[in-house]
């Protein structure tokens, strides 16, 4: 099991997560098509090039999913019940197709769920990063996580 119990975790604590992911113009047109988001900034090469980007951006959607999922092989992969919200999102800088993004959480918050014995929330930080480690995205999650006993 890749990910860890919610017992293994303690606040403060830091990852570099060593899998990233260069974004491509597929990953943009297929995610936004995906999830009916005809938006032209998106998927209108000749619009996005009227635009001050000069080209698509990224869905941001997309982007806050690959985020946490880049984080997820190292934190919770088999060890999560579910997310229960994410507070605190933000997408300082755009994100294009040819970037590579890579992310590093922090864990912010433990406690023991209330409702659920053997269980607990986590509170993650996840920051996602493109190639020049410009901030694109930024997140506050909170996942119910499996306990080791429970």
């Amino acid at each position: 099991m890749a990910g860890l119990w919610f017992e293994e975790f303690e606040v403060g604590r830091r990852f570099k997560h060593e899998v990233r992911r260069t974004v491509t113009d597929m990953d943009n047109i297929l995610f936004s098509a995906l999830t009916y988001n005809p938006a032209a900034i998106h998927i209108d090469h000749a619009y996005a090039a009227t635009t001050e980007f000069g080209r698509p951006l990224i869905n941001s959607l997309f982007t806050l999913g690959l985020v946490v999922g880049l984080s997820v092989q190292d934190t919770t992969f088999g060890t999560t019940v579910a997310n229960l919200g994410m507070t605190e999102t933000v997408f300082p800088k755009p994100v294009f197709a040819g970037d590579t993004i890579h992310v590093e959480t922090e864990v912010k918050a433990l406690r023991p769920s209330a409702s659920r014995p053997g269980q607990g929330i986590v509170t993650f930080e996840h920051v996602g990063l493109n190639q020049r480690d410009e901030m694109v995205c930024r997140t506050v999650r909170q996942a119910l996580m499996l306990g080791r006993v429970g």
